[in-house]
Formats: structure tokens, sequence, C-alpha cells
């Protein structure tokens, strides 16, 4: 493991770091010292669970009773008899209730009807909400008996949470979960108490750990890549690095990490398709796939044995089984439960194992394609993989992938490690000591804007009849995309993307001063996106809005007389936009005591002796559309 330096800071602070997980969950912390070296450490006890000290994660699973509150979280829907219980007082089981918050786009669409419903009356915000309080009771509780001065650190005001998330989320899901900390009593509404939450990719937080573990090859030290697999219960993570120059603790991201709905749960779904036509219509209990095994064995005398079956293939079968040789037995009943025609002997449903294989095969074919397209899109040779997360665990799943990408010349491993610890150890890791300080790209992002008129473009032609004019004289076309950061693009933390806009109007009281921009989201395949919207437009999202107060500039500014001699005002600013971090950061500027400028390169320089002044925003969210500086929208297609 490499050795931590002292923690720098003045003051003695705590901080946890929460992995949500689809179908586990799990807490580390690290109190930080002022001048000590920072140990990172698991939660490891949990109320209502009889077996303590070695188990770190907790089912994410909520009961909810018919007022709507919560009646069991985590590991109290574990304790003996909570299916009774729930049954007899009409509580509603809730799972993976994370996949609710995912990007609502397309592409996530296909796995909707295999995601439990909500609970009526219920958001996803308000139940992830229930689970980060009590995520936060647990490890307050965790933290007062395990060290000695922990209360008065829980309530000295220096706690700190970092928030882990799939690779494929964004700022509108990142501001959902800060919402749902806010709800939880995390932190509170007040700005600068919002800077106690971060966020961290799952994959990043795989890689921080990874390096802090020493789990570098040759290949890896001399500047090749490394993919990280982070596969899930929900999702498959795929990200790759490389090594910073010359430096051993610098990354950077060299590919667009990427996100499958590939996760263990959808090996579970497999096993219930195939069961729903073994037994000719059954269904099989897991929820995504709730109604089918009530078909599955409806026909049958073991129509009430499906939820034990599911139960088992879930907990014992799907990481058990090792080889395709071998059958599988699915214990559900007692030694009297027989049914040779079904291969149901003493209780025991057997699968031949060729058929249990053929469960993992879309997972397992998913991770490799997903890593032969992360070397595609590589700046850097890539060789090497890691393989972590809870479904890592699987034999199967492993020694698959192994098999297949030796034969593509790459070299596989699964760290030496507590693998279903690994993203919150990872994400403390990063806190600790930065790792990755440039990411690549995955969209192209840009603003909605009236493009001015070209008529030696192609494009522009077909579109001549609907050109509009501007106030100077001018012509240009709506819906036009004026790209601020284009896909595949490697982005330094620091690194600002910056474009000028203008809007004219006869009347400075028309001018808008509570300034409102659309930032807008290319998710096509092609790194150039369209220079119209309307030539893809299933592919452009609003992604978030940036106001800003411009009263200064706009009360300074002077008519101007355009080429056909009509006199208007002409409000000029940049949208500045910082990518490269974990959160999108914005700004608006503009230039004072020099002429106006119309400049529309992807990055300006300061003229000479301008005064530059800007304002910062802060991203914030709000499906409502409610006043905000920054508003994100949930992935809203656009309707031309």
């Amino acid at each position: 493991m490499s050795k931590r330096v002292p923690y720098a800071g003045k003051d003695r602070k705590l901080v946890f770091a929460f992995d949500v997980g689809t179908t586990y969950s799990g807490i580390s912390y690290a109190i930080l010292d002022p001048g000590r070296e920072p140990d990172i450490k698991p939660v490891t006890r949990f109320p209502s669970r009889v077996k303590t000290g070695g188990d770190t994660k907790v089912p994410t699973v909520i009961y909810y009773g018919p007022d709507g509150l919560p009646r069991a979280i985590g590991a109290e829907t574990e304790r003996e008899g909570i299916e009774t219980i729930a049954e007899d007082s009409g509580w509603v089981k809730v799972e993976w209730f994370k996949l609710h918050l995912r990007p609502q786009t397309k592409s996530t669409a296909a796995v909707t009807d295999e995601i439990p419903p909500l609970p009526a009356g219920k958001t996803a915000t308000e139940v992830f909400a229930d689970f980060l309080s009590y995520l936060n009771k647990c490890a307050g509780s965790y933290i007062g008996e395990t060290h000695i001065d922990g209360s008065s650190l829980l309530t000295s005001g220096k706690v700190e949470f970092i928030l882990s998330h799939p690779n494929a989320w964004e700022g509108a899901q990142q501001t959902l979960m800060r919402n749902a900390a806010v709800q939880a009593g995390l932190i509170s509404n007040v700005p600068v108490d919002q800077d106690r939450i971060s966020f961290i990719s799952e994959g990043e937080a795989s890689l921080n750990l990874c390096i802090d573990k020493d789990l570098t090859n040759e290949s890896i030290r001399r500047g090749d890549g490394v993919t990280i697999v982070d596969a899930g219960g929900g999702t498959l993570d795929v990200c790759t690095y490389a090594r910073k120059g010359g430096s051993s603790t610098e990354y950077e991201e060299i590919a667009p990490s990427q996100s499958y709905f590939k996760g263990s749960i959808f090996v579970t779904g497999a096993a219930a398709k195939y069961l729903k036509a073994y037994f000719k219509g059954s269904i099989f209990v897991t929820r995504a796939a709730a109604k089918y095994l009530e078909e599955l064995l409806q026909n049958t005398r073991f129509h009430d044995d499906v939820q034990a079956m599911t139960d088992k293939f879930d907990k014992s079968t799907k990481l058990a089984f090792r080889d395709p040789v071998d059958p599988q037995f699915i214990k559900f009943g007692s030694v009297r439960d027989r049914d040779p025609e079904l291969n149901i002997r003493t209780g025991q449903l057997r699968l031949d194992g060729n058929i249990i294989a053929g469960f993992f095969e879309a997972s397992i074919q998913c991770i490799v394609d997903a890593v032969i397209e992360q070397r595609r899109l590589s700046t850097n040779p890539v060789s090497t993989v890691f393989l972590v997360g809870g479904f890592a665990a699987s034999d199967y799943l492993f020694s698959q992938v192994q098999e297949r990408l030796h034969a593509l010349e790459y070299s596989v491993h699964r760290p030496d490690a507590h693998l279903n610890k690994v993203v919150p150890d990872g994400a403390l890791v990063g806190y600790l000591r930065p790792t990755v300080h440039t990411r690549v790209a995955k969209y192209s992002y840009g603003v909605r804007v009236i493009t001015p008129y070209n008529p030696t473009r192609p494009e522009h032609l077909k579109r001549s009849s609907r050109c509009v004019p501007f106030l100077d004289g001018h012509l240009g076309l709506y819906d036009g995309f004026d790209c601020l950061l284009q896909k595949g693009t490697q982005v330094s933390e620091t690194e600002e993307f910056r474009k000028s806009f203008f809007e004219e109007e006869e009347k400075k009281s028309d001018l808008e001063k509570q300034n409102v921009t659309i930032i807008t989201v290319y998710r096509g395949r092609s790194s150039s996106p369209p220079e119209f919207i309307d030539q893809d437009p299933d592919k452009f999202h609003r992604i978030f809005i940036v106001k800003a107060d411009l009263t200064r500039i706009i009360d300074r500014l002077q008519k101007i007389t355009g080429k056909n001699g009509k006199r208007y005002f002409k409000l000029t600013y940049d949208i500045v936009i910082l990518f490269g971090a974990t959160e999108f950061k914005a700004q608006y500027a503009w230039y004072e005591n020099v002429s106006i400028l119309i400049i529309w390169a992807l990055s300006i320089g300061k003229p000479p002796e301008a005064s530059y002044s800007s304002v910062s925003v802060q991203i914030l969210m709000d499906p409502s559309s409610g006043p905000a500086q920054i508003l994100y929208h949930t992935d809203v297609v656009y309707q031309l």
C-alpha cells in the first residue's frame, strides 16, 4: 500500500464516503488529525444486525408502511420473519430505487420495465433521502461508540460526505443526490454548507484504490493505459486512465467513461426469463421481473416457492457458480418436495451448468465489448484490466472475462481486497490525495443559438428560407448548435471553455437583466456534433440552465448603429464552463472599459488594458423550473 502523507489541514475533520449501491451499500470513513497520517476504515456495525464486525455491506432495501414512513431499512430488513411482518402489516418493499435516478434518455429507457416501481406518492429523491438518513445514523452511532471523542467530532461542524455514483451520471443526478442529502439532514441548504458534499464516479473511486494498493505493472508504469471495470449490482462502469507524464501519483482519463445496465441483477433477470419458459408460465421474482415468476409456476404446485428460489439464486448460486460442466442446485423446499419431470428432488431445483452460464453471457460480453471500445477510444495503448465491484467476486464472470480478453493480449486482474468496498475506500483515497486531474468529455456540450447565415455552407443553403434578420442587418438561422466542448476532449480541472454570445434589442428595457442560457448536451455517437439541432434532434438534451444578474453591464450599454442605419442595444457576454472537475462550474464574464467585441472562437484572450469582470454561479437543480442560478433539466429532448 502507498504511504499516505500526513494531513496538512489545521482543523480536525471527519469524512464519510457513502456508497449507495443498487443492491448493497457501505460506509467508509477517515478521521483527519492535523500532522497525522490518515487511516481509512469501514463501518462494520449496523443496528439490528446480529452478526457484527465482519460484513461491511447492508441491503439497499426499505420497507414502507401504509402511512409512507420507513418501517425497516438496510440491515433491519435482514432480520428473521421480516417478510411475514411486512405482509401482515401491509408494508411495501422498495429496492433498486437508485436506478430511478438514472439519466432519462432513450438508451436507458430499455431497462425501465426491469426496475421495480416506486411506492405511490414517493419520488426517487425522497426514497434516496430516507436511505441516506439511515446510513448517516448508522455511521454516527458507530463513530460515537468506537471513538472516545466521536460524539464531539460529530457535532463539531467538521463532517464531510462523499457520494459515489455510476460513470454515466451527470450534474442532474448529482443534484438530485444533493437534494436528498439535504432532506436526509446530512447538510443544510445554506451555500457554505453545500461544500460539505462532494461526488465521485464509481470508476474513478475504483482507480484510486487500485493505485493506493500499488496495483501497477510495467506497462502502466511506462505510460500505457489501465481499464477499470466496476461490476456492481445494477451497472457495469468502465473507464480508462494512464499516468500523467512521469508522475507515479497523477493520472489522466484517456477515453470517455461508460456505464452499462448489465450488473448482477440482470443475470438474475436472465434466470427469470428462463424459469418462465421452463415452468410454462411462471415468473421470476427479482422485482424487475415480478409478474414474471408469478406466471412461471402458476400451473404447478411450486408456485409459492418462487420467491425462495429467487433469493437462493441471488444470494448463493449466482456467486458460487464456476463451471458450466457442473449442474447447480437451488434449494427452496423440504426433502418431500419432488417432481422428476421438473428436475426437482428433495426440495432442490436442478439446473444444468450451461443454462446458468447463459444467464451470465450478456454481462460478460458487455464487459469484453466495453473494454475493446475503451482501447479503440484511448489515446494510449491499453493492455491491463482491473475487475472490481461486488459482481467481480463471481469466479465464473472473472474467468470468462480473463479468458476472452487474454486472446486479445490483455492481462486481467482482481485486486486482493474486499471487492465490495472498493468504491467507498477509493472515494476517500481520492479525497485525501486526488489522483485524476484530467478527464475526457463523454459528450459534446454547447448552446442552442441563432447561427449567422453563411450562404457558402450547404446546410445553411438548405435552410435559407428560414433566415431571420439581426438588428445589425445580418441574417441568422434558428436552432443552431454552438459547441463549447467536443466529445472526447481531454479537460483539466481548471481549464475554462468559453464562448461569446450576444443579444440585440431596440429598447434597453427589453434586454433580460436576469439572463438565462440553456446548456445543451449532444449524446450522439459522433465526436463532431451537427451544426443544427434538427439534424439529429433525438440526441440533443437540455442539461442545465446558467442564470445570472447582468444589470451592471446592461445599465452601461450605449446604442450602436448597424450597417442598415438602425440604432439598437447589443449585450455581449461570455459563458465560461469548467467541465474538468467531478461537478460542472459556470461563470458569466464580460469586458469593461473597452469597445464591445463579438468573438466566436472557443477561447479568447483578454484585450490590452481591458478590465475583466465575472460573476460566479452555482449549479443547482429544480425539476419544477423554479428560480435557481443554474437549473438542471431532467434530460429533456428538444421538440422542434
